[in-house]
């Protein structure tokens, strides 16, 4: 990245902007991205190359599941979602997310149409659909908890951090209630309920109700009730749900998930005066704007980067730590194939970043030749256009 690019998204950044907050939204999306991408091992069958099936890595390696703690950022994610939603209109917010979702659509559903043309196996084409289909969950339950947002707010206002507790209590609920059967329905009402707990903390931060001091209470607490809940409970360890465990920590949001969100915004808090101090420079600002600018065509696509680069991989057989069955150290060999799949990424936001974009317009006053604010600055650079992911 060149001084000049980052001089210019400085001059274009208000001052008053909380650049932490984007950092979040930043690391979040990335953990998201490099966590699908280690997870998700797509198996070829070595008699018949076309015929492949989806395995989870986790399951050969248990020893990985403090990486999972690392790489599961969704709390971060609907914490920063909760913070725009205060500053931004509803109808920005979701207009900027169904652009690039029309887009990522108009290219799935005829290439899902050919699979089934072309008579691709059974197993080939679910494993395909649920690697580009299941990460899309987290729209629905942006668009619900935005929806809500005017309701929350209120709330919020009234109660401060302290909103958080009742959704905190129907995941407890929730909890209590997994060996007896949860019926499917209250499964899904749970996603946005579960992850409504950061999103009414991020909106707590933005009205100026969760003050630095909570960081440390909220990293004692996340750190202690996940280690309790795995310990003393028989939670699973891993972040994320592995076949065999007793129950996926994400499908609903578990305590356990709750008590990662908890520990790791408390020590967002904790960093957030230095984080500022940091964030001031315009070299380390720059890389943050421009991931936030394109944070909802980076997720939309980096299942399909993946899936590019496996295909492509078919005619050579059965590559380490890509096409084979994982082991114990199969996570090893599948880092080599991240800095593959972050190229195929950025080819595809090339292409498709026009559509979270918008149009581009001339602005008020100035020469056509030049774009308006509104396309120079990064996502979410003004109050009324924050980026969708929050």
């Amino acid at each position: 990245m060149t001084a000049g690019l980052a001089a210019r998204i400085e001059r274009r950044t208000p001052a008053g902007r909380d650049r932490t907050v984007d950092a979040l939204r930043a690391v979040s999306i990335a953990g998201v991205v490099a966590g699908h991408w280690l997870v998700s091992a797509v198996v070829s069958d070595p008699f018949d190359p076309s015929r492949l099936h989806g395995e989870s890595p986790l399951s050969a390696a248990p020893y990985l599941a403090p990486a999972s703690w690392l790489l599961q950022t969704l709390g971060p994610f609907f914490f920063a979602a909760g913070y725009a939603a205060m500053r931004s209109r509803a109808r920005t917010r979701i207009r900027r997310l169904v652009r690039p979702v029309l887009a990522f659509a108009a290219v799935w559903v005829p290439a899902f149409a050919v699979l089934d043309a072309v008579g691709a196996p059974q197993p080939t084409r679910h494993v395909v659909e649920s690697l580009v289909t299941h990460p899309l969950w987290f729209l629905l339950a942006y668009l619900g908890l935005s929806s809500l947002t005017p309701v929350l707010r209120p709330l919020v206002a009234r109660a401060g951090p302290w909103a958080a507790a009742a959704p905190l209590a129907l995941v407890a609920l929730t909890d209590a209630s997994r060996e007896s059967g949860v019926p499917a329905w209250w499964v899904i009402v749970m996603v946005p309920v579960g992850w409504s707990a950061p999103y009414l903390l991020g909106m707590a931060l933005a009205q100026g109700r969760l003050p630095r001091g909570a960081g440390l209470p909220l990293l004692a607490a996340g750190v202690t009730g996940g280690a309790a809940l795995v310990l003393r409970f028989g939670y699973p360890a891993s972040a994320v749900g592995v076949p065999g465990d007793r129950f996926s920590n994400l499908d609903p949001p578990s305590l356990f998930a709750m008590a990662l969100a908890a520990a790791q915004l408390g020590l967002y808090l904790l960093l957030r005066p230095w984080l500022a101090g940091v964030l001031r420079r315009p070299a380390a600002w720059a890389p943050v704007a421009l991931l936030n600018l394109a944070a909802m065509t980076v997720f939309l696509w980096h299942q399909t980067a993946l899936l590019l680069v496996t295909f492509a991989a078919l005619p050579t057989g059965r590559p380490r730590g890509l096409l084979d069955p994982p082991d114990g150290t199969w996570p090893l060999a599948r880092l080599l194939w991240l800095p593959a799949f972050a190229a195929a990424l950025a080819a595809l936001t090339a292409v498709f970043h026009r559509f979270e974009a918008g149009p581009r317009r001339p602005a008020a006053g100035a020469p056509a030749s030049r774009l308006s604010r509104r396309q120079t600055v990064p996502a979410g650079a003004t109050r009324r256009e924050p980026p969708p992911a929050g």
